[in-house]
Formats: C-alpha cells, structure tokens, sequence
C-alpha cells in the first residue's frame, strides 16, 4: 500500500517525521515525494513541524490543502531541529517512528529497506548508512566530520556504528519516545544514537542513497554543530543510561 493512503485514525504503521526551517524551495517535493513512494508500510502518516519559518515555507504548509494524512504543526519561534523532532514525536501515531529532513538530501524509497529488518524482528532500530562519493558529499571536511563524530561514538559507547547522524532512523514509536531526549539541535541525531546504546538495542544499518545540498542550495550544518555533537556525546556518556536494556529475546516480530 503506498504512502498516500489514508490511516486509521487508531492504527497507523508508520509515522514519518518532518522537521521544516526555511525550506520554501524544496519542501513541497520533499512532502509529495514521500506520499508518493511505497515506503514499506501498509499505512503512513506524515507529521510536519514548521519550526518558525520566515521565509514563506509556513504560509504555504497552512494554505495547501495537504491529504488526510498529513499533519502540519506550527513552532511560533525557531527552536531547533531537535525541538521540531520532539513536536513531531509527541504527536505521532505510528507503530514505528523514522525521520526525513524536506532538503532532498534522502530519497524516501530508501525508508521501505528500513523497515523491513524491524518487520521481521531482527533489529531494535535501523540506520540508513550513507555513501560518501565525489557528487554526493558536499566537502572533504563535510565527510571527515561525519566520520569523526562515528568514530567518537565507537570510542565512547563500544559500538561500530558507520554513520550516526545520518537522518534515516526507523524505530518503535515507543522506544522512541523512551529516550528521553532533551537536545534543541542537529546534535539531537546523536543524542538519539547514544540512548539507544545506552539501552542495549540492536541497531541494525542499511546503505541508502544520498546526496548533500551545497551551501548556496541551503546547507545549514557548520563546524559549531560538530562541537555540539561531540559535547552531546560525552554529555549523554558521563550521564549514565537511560531506560531498561532490553534482552535479544524481548525483540517482537512484526505481523
């Protein structure tokens, strides 16, 4: 069943989180691309959070007569990416919970390879990995702070993750909201990578396809975000666990 079909209001497979910011220029086919692709659920709800936009992006969120499934939310300020998340978190009525920027960056037919691994109980969560190529990475600094952030997190958790603050998180809506997370930011994406450590889930990786904006096109992220992610990181370590850890065997199958 593909993504544009209406849920029930009272069970819904997927709920497909949508942080917004000034993205006048590409949210649109963000949105339109995820309710027209097969995302691997039989049902899909789409919750958008307009973090206080100014350039327009707001207005026509509001003004577009959008399908039953789709949820538009409204920050009077700007907040924080991770503020967005949370809004979005809160109201979302799915079974799993995964997470897709309006940039064009991710192409949403990924999120269905996702899905499949919590389908058939193998994985607590499951990131999509992203390949770093000459067209698709944006800078050579750009990747080796990506992969210095993976390696911290390796270091500092014991785990072999290749790439934690790629966007394309699936996971139980549930366990989600569990983790307790507090970050305003882009840091939230590794503040989520810490907790699920922290509570011994099973996170599984899948490759996905990828490309970055260059900053002309948008690109937010600078070298400040990469600090406050290292300092996520340790926060969140020296902080101690949050939650129960869950044993392999308490992992449910999907129907």
């Amino acid at each position: 069943m593909g993504a544009g079909v209406q849920p029930d209001k009272e069970r819904v497979e997927l709920s497909v989180l949508m942080p917004v910011y000034n993205e006048a220029a590409t949210f649109e086919a963000a949105l339109e691309g995820v309710l027209g692709t097969d995302l691997g659920a039989e049902s899909v709800e789409v919750v958008v959070v307009d973090d206080g936009s100014t350039d327009g992006t707001r207005e026509a969120l509001l003004d577009r007569d959008w399908p039953a499934n789709v949820r538009v939310l409204t920050h009077e300020r700007n907040r924080g990416k991770g503020a967005a998340l949370r809004t979005a978190l809160a109201e979302a009525r799915g079974r799993w919970a995964t997470i897709m920027d309006a940039d064009l960056e991710y192409d949403p037919a990924s999120i269905a390879g996702l899905v499949a691994p919590l389908r058939d109980g193998t994985a607590d969560a499951v990131y999509g990995i992203r390949g770093f190529q000459a067209h698709s990475s944006f800078s050579f600094w750009y990747v080796v702070g990506n992969k210095a952030v993976s390696l911290a997190t390796n270091l500092l958790y014991n785990s072999y993750l290749a790439d934690i603050m790629s966007c394309h998180k699936v996971l139980s809506t549930e366990l989600f909201r569990s983790l307790e997370l507090r970050e305003p930011g882009f840091a939230i994406e590794a503040e989520i990578t810490a907790r699920l450590l922290q509570s011994g889930a099973m996170i599984y990786e899948v490759p996905i396809v990828y490309a970055a904006r260059t900053r002309e096109e948008g690109k937010k992220l600078t070298g400040r975000d990469g600090l406050r992610v290292l300092g996520t990181l340790v926060r969140c370590r020296l902080g101690g666990g949050r939650g129960r850890r869950r044993p392999r065997h308490e992992i449910e199958p999907g129907p």
